[in-house]
């Protein structure tokens, strides 16, 4: 897998998926069989992944079997959960203690963990030995929305891999430049983005949706950029992207990622029961048979215009879904199934920003 690549696959069965995943990003090849390798999923909170909050364990388990059946036996999944929550706690509510017994891996709660100080820019950071100790680091992080810094990703996952004394710090400083020092400092070999579910407005879940896919990558700034496009919006909303990318973390210029789609956008899977939030934005939309890649993309832009003031102003309803494919609508069409609409944006799935953009035209 190449630097600048991003790759995606669609779906919402881990166990089927990361296998296909990994062999496209050749993991197998960049690891030595007595290498360490750390697995940093995201369980800021005790709650399950259906939330919206944290790492869905069949992911991490899918990953941790992946590597297993190839030899590696060298494997931990570490976290440290925030500073008003147990990790040990985390680790048994959402999932790892069963995974830790079936697979023989060890759970590091970093909480309990030593920390060395390192200079980065102008900051001085704690930061957590274990991390980086290890011979290769695969960050999990969950795609969502975050109240103060707007996304929670690849960069902010690392938040994780500090003391909770540092984090208290964290905020004091701002959150987005001690992020982008500690993506400096915490390097992660490969980023495995959890974008199956994740949460429309808020790190600790209550609003979630599903976007049915996981994501790849080896730039974890890249994979954020990407990402922020996602749920609607542009990496220069989200100030530690462009800070981590002054600081020489990668690059995230988009425009120039070879973003490689490993299967197509399928309407399979189990739905989730609609949040009241979710439901809110819901009533702007005429569904039928729609992929959760696709819808998810609609939810979450319909946000972003309600952020913004502008959701009041849409008077019409937007069709999405495979049971417009091939009608002719008067109307708004979300996707490239709606096509026969008199006004369409297409994509399969396209990105929340993208449907912002279209939607802000129409309504100027």
């Amino acid at each position: 897998m190449n630097y600048n690549q991003i790759m995606v696959i669609y779906g919402s069965e881990p166990q089927k998926m990361v296998p296909t995943l990994l062999d496209a990003v050749g993991l197998v090849d960049e690891l030595k069989k007595d290498f360490v390798i750390g697995i940093k999923p995201n369980l800021v909170v005790a709650k399950e992944s259906s939330s919206g909050a944290t790492t869905d364990p069949e992911l991490v388990g899918a990953v941790v079997e992946y590597l297993k059946v190839h030899g590696f036996n060298n494997l931990l999944i570490m976290e440290s959960s925030w500073v008003g929550d147990s990790t040990r706690r985390a680790f048994k509510v959402c999932g790892y203690e069963e995974i830790s017994r079936k697979y023989g891996v060890p759970l590091i709660d970093l909480k309990e963990d030593a920390y060395r100080e390192v200079r980065v820019d102008d900051l001085t950071l704690r930061v957590c030995s274990k991390p980086l100790e290890v011979d290769y680091l695969i960050n999990m992080p969950v795609l969502k929305a975050h109240c103060q810094t707007r996304l929670t990703c690849a960069l902010k996952n690392l938040k994780g891999c500090i003391p909770d004394s540092e984090k208290r710090r964290f905020h004091s400083l701002g959150l987005h430049k001690p992020i982008a020092c500690l993506s400096a400092v915490v390097r992660a070999h490969l980023t495995i983005v959890d974008a199956i579910v994740g949460d429309l407005t808020f790190e600790e879940g209550g609003t979630p949706v599903q976007m049915n896919r996981i994501i790849a990558g080896k730039d974890p700034v890249l994979v954020d950029a990407y990402a922020a496009q996602l749920i609607g919006y542009e990496k220069d909303d989200i100030a530690y992207i462009s800070m981590a990318e002054k600081l020489g973390v990668g690059s995230a210029d988009v425009t120039k990622a070879d973003i490689v789609e490993l299967n197509q956008n399928t309407s399979g899977g189990k739905k989730l029961e609609a949040s009241r939030r979710v439901a809110s934005l819901a009533k702007y939309v005429v569904e039928k048979d729609a992929c959760s890649a696709c819808y998810g993309s609609l939810i979450y832009a319909l946000e972003r215009l309600r952020e913004r003031g502008r959701l009041g102003g849409l008077k019409s309803k937007l069709y999405i879904g495979q049971g417009f494919r091939g009608q002719k609508l008067e109307g708004i069409g979300i996707g490239s199934c709606t096509r026969g609409c008199s006004t369409c944006l297409p994509g399969c799935p396209p990105k929340a920003r993208d449907i912002v953009e279209f939607l802000e035209r129409l309504l100027k």
